[in-house]
C-alpha cells in the first residue's frame, strides 16, 4: 500500500470523525447480526465520533486510538471477511500506532482494546491473527513493525481465548523477535569454510569494525534477486576493497553440493561459509525471509537487524 495515499486517508479520516450522520450510518452497519451482500460491499469502517470538547489534534488521536475498535462488531463474520472494512481498517490503525507520536502506555493500552474486542469471537481471531502477522512480521511488508508485532504477541499470549498450541506458535515467535535486537550481542554460531575449516562468528575479524552479515541460499528466487544485486554492487565490493568492512555470508540450508556448486557465484572478497543447518534448526536467527541481512560492529554488537540492502546500503556508504 502506497504510504502516501494512506496518510491522505488518515487526514481525511481525522476531519471526518465529527460527522454525527456519517457515524450513525456506520454504527448501524456495523452492530446488525445479518448483513446482506450488497450492504457489506458498501460498508464503511465504522470510526469513533471523537467528543467536540476535544480540539487538540493530541487529544483527539489519543481518543481516536483508545476506541478506534468500539464500533467494530467482530462477531458479524461477513464484515470481519469485508477487505474493505476488516483490513483497510486495521491497515489505517497500524499506521497511526506506529507513526511515533502515541507513548508506549496509549499504544499498550489501544492494542488491548483491539485485542478484548476480536478475541472472543473465533473467526475474528483468526482472522486478525493472521492479519497482524501478514502485516507486521513479513519483512516484504509496508508496514514491518517488529516492535508493535511484540506487543501484540504478548497481548494475545495472555488471552484466555487462545488455546496452548496457539500461543506456544506466538512464544516461538516472540523470542525469535527478542534475539538478535540492535544493541545486542548478535548470538554466536560455526561455521566451515569451503576447505572445511572450522569457525565461529565471535572470532570472525571484522575490518573497519564493521560487519556485514548475510544468511543466505542461492536456490530462493527472492534470495537471488537480492544477492545479484550485492554481488553487482560497485560501492560494497570497493568497500570489501579497501577494507573498509567484512562480509560474511552464510549457506543456512543443507545441499552441500549446490553450496559449493554455486561459491563462484559470490566476489571472491567475500568470507562464504556453510553452517551446516546450525541457525535454522536452533532457530538462533529469524530466517523468515531471505537473504537476512545484520549489520554488526567489531564486537558482533548488532547495529541493523533483518534490514533491506537499500538501508544497509545506507550505511556502508558512510563508512
Amino acid at each position: 500500500m502506497n504510504r502516501y495515499v494512506l496518510f491522505i486517508g488518515t487526514m481525511l479520516l481525522f476531519s471526518a470523525c465529527g460527522n454525527t450522520s456519517q457515524q450513525k450510518q456506520a454504527e448501524t452497519t456495523a452492530s446488525a447480526s445479518t448483513v446482506q451482500p450488497q450492504a457489506v460491499a458498501d460498508a464503511k469502517f465504522p470510526f469513533p465520533e471523537i467528543p467536540t470538547m476535544l480540539t487538540q489534534p493530541e487529544e483527539r488521536k489519543a481518543y481516536l486510538m483508545a476506541h478506534y475498535w468500539d464500533n467494530f462488531n467482530f462477531a458479524d463474520t461477513a464484515l470481519v471477511n469485508n477487505r474493505n472494512v476488516a483490513e483497510q481498517g486495521a491497515a489505517d490503525y497500524l499506521a497511526i500506532l506506529a507513526d511515533g507520536t502515541l507513548t508506549e502506555e496509549q499504544v499498550k493500552g489501544s492494542l488491548d482494546g483491539f485485542c478484548k474486542g476480536m478475541e472472543a469471537q473465533e473467526h475474528a481471531r483468526k482472522v486478525f491473527l493472521q492479519m497482524m502477522e501478514d502485516y507486521l512480521y513479513n519483512p516484504n511488508s509496508p508496514f514491518h513493525n517488529e516492535g508493535l508485532y511484540a506487543l501484540f504477541l504478548e497481548r494475545m499470549l495472555k488471552s484466555e481465548f487462545v488455546d496452548e498450541a496457539r500461543k506456544s506458535s506466538l512464544k516461538f515467535s516472540l523470542d525469535l523477535i527478542s534475539r538478535n535486537c540492535p544493541g545486542k550481542v548478535a548470538t554466536d554460531f560455526v561455521y566451515f569454510l569451503p576447505d572445511g575449516s572450522r569457525h565461529s562468528l565471535a572470532q570472525t575479524r571484522a575490518k573497519n569494525n564493521c560487519l556485514l552479515l548475510v544468511f543466505y541460499d542461492p536456490e530462493c528466487p527472492s534470495c537471488h534477486e537480492t544477492m545479484q544485486e550485492m554481488v553487482a554492487d560497485g560501492m560494497l565490493a570497493e568497500a570489501v576493497k579497501a577494507g573498509k568492512l567484512t562480509v560474511l555470508a552464510v549457506y543456512t540450508e543443507g545441499n552441500q553440493e549446490v553450496w559449493k556448486r554455486t561459491l563462484s557465484d559470490l566476489p571472491q572478497g567475500w568470507t562464504v561459509g556453510s553452517d551446516h543447518e546450525t541457525v535454522k534448526q536452533g532457530a538462533l536467527y529469524d530466517l523468515k525471509a531471505m537473504p537476512s541481512l545484520y549489520l554488526l560492529d567489531g564486537t558482533k554488537r548488532v547495529l541493523l537487524k533483518d534490514a533491506p540492502y537499500a538501508k544497509i546500503r545506507e550505511e556502508i556508504a558512510t563508512l
